[in-house]
């Protein structure tokens, strides 16, 4: 259990390093917009292409940890490119492997987490895990931007690189004779059962309507922190860049205070109460950034951001664990899950551009308010709670 602590708080560092210090460090080596744009378009694309295969490889491989580790020394090694040969074929390369490997990172863990705790135990250990990639995460961001600020934008990816070292030791402090390969996988208990065929997962009723919410939340979500970001840019360009950073930073607070508490009380209260209120957060949130303009108050409404990054972290792959309990599909359902909510996510930033364009940021918060409270009615009218009755 300490192993995968260290192991997800590992892999957020690792994965931090690719995030927003990706344009800075290609800004800098003389990039065009256009280039840095293609690059990560084209890494965005395969990432929502490549989840349901990631899920169906995690599951047909039945041998979590070094599927784990093969993607992480992958990524390792996508992070030594962008350092070592910033040229637009070597980096499109790095992109696309990055993006592969991510896919298949994340069922890998939500495949040890439980197979190593069952099903009675996966929602407190989804809420740790969240809890420990939340602190990686700060603590990354805060490396990163020292190592890039005293050195160099290439030195990021070199320490990336080199944190591939303290996640593999983590990951062997994962015994692997405790991970149950049948309940790592949501399979049936006898061990030479088949795992259910892939094609009854798009007909389960309530995967796809959680796919489907997810898939609003995300389209409601996924455009308001860079919009924001713009507005305190044209305001006070000075101070936008500290303060989109402490939006950030206040979220993973949140994360890791509250995020064990609500994979404990999923099981008492059950999954619906708690995913409806990161929903309800997020209109909230949305509601919050439409009217108000005075800084401290846009930090204060991402504290509703942390309320449905937990919601999200924990309840969505509770719930796929539930609805695909004894079919050995449970990460091929996670990619599914995935792949549809990419959907809105990728469409989100988009639309919430062109409404900013045509009739102002406020109208564009108002609209990604209204898709969030979409998202909440049809999990209050629609999802199932999916909670075992046993627990």
């Amino acid at each position: 259990m300490r192993g995968l602590d260290w192991f997800v708080f590992c892999v957020a560092d690792v994965q931090t390093g690719f995030g927003p210090f990706v344009s800075v460090y290609l800004t800098t080596q003389k990039w065009t917009q256009t280039d840095i744009g293609l690059v990560l378009s084209v890494a965005g694309v395969v990432a929502l292409l490549s989840q349901v295969p990631a899920g169906v490889l995690v599951d047909w491989a039945r041998a979590e940890r070094v599927v784990a580790g093969i993607a992480v020394a992958v990524i390792a090694c996508a992070a030594l490119t962008y350092a070592v040969f910033p040229v637009f074929p070597a980096i499109l390369a790095a992109a696309t492997f990055h993006a592969i490997a991510s896919c298949v990172l994340g069922p890998a863990i939500a495949a040890i987490a439980l197979g190593l705790v069952g099903h009675a135990g996966i929602g407190e250990r989804l809420g740790r895990n969240a809890r420990f990639a939340s602190i990686g995460n700060g603590f990354a961001a805060a490396l990163m931007g020292a190592c890039g600020y005293f050195f160099s934008a290439r030195s990021v990816f070199f320490v990336t690189a080199l944190l591939l070292v303290p996640t593999l030791l983590a990951l062997r402090q994962i015994a692997p004779r405790e991970i149950v390969p049948e309940q790592a996988h949501g399979g049936p208990t006898a061990p030479r059962e088949t795992p259910a065929p892939l094609i009854s997962l798009f007909k389960d009723r309530s995967l796809l309507i959680l796919a489907c919410c997810v898939a609003l939340f995300h389209l409601a979500n996924a455009a308001m922190l860079p919009l924001m970001g713009s507005a305190l840019t044209s305001r006070s360009s000075d101070w936008a860049t500290i303060m989109i950073a402490i939006c950030i930073v206040v979220p993973q607070i949140v994360v890791a205070l509250i995020a064990p508490w609500a994979g404990h009380k999923a099981k008492v209260w059950g999954r619906r109460p708690i995913l409806l209120a990161g929903f309800a957060a997020l209109a909230v949130r949305g509601m919050l950034f439409a009217s108000v303009t005075d800084p401290a108050l846009v930090v204060a409404a991402q504290i509703f951001d942390g309320v449905s990054a937990v919601a999200l972290g924990v309840m969505v792959p509770l719930i796929v664990a539930d609805v695909t309990r004894g079919s050995g599909r449970f990460n091929s359902a996670l990619g599914i899950v995935g792949m549809i909510a990419g959907i809105g996510g990728a469409l989100s930033t988009t639309l919430a551009g062109a409404v900013t364009d045509y009739i102002g940021a406020h109208f564009a918060f108002l609209g990604l308010a209204s898709v969030a409270m979409l998202a909440f009615l049809a999990v209050l009218l629609f999802l199932p709670e999916t909670r075992p009755q046993e627990t």
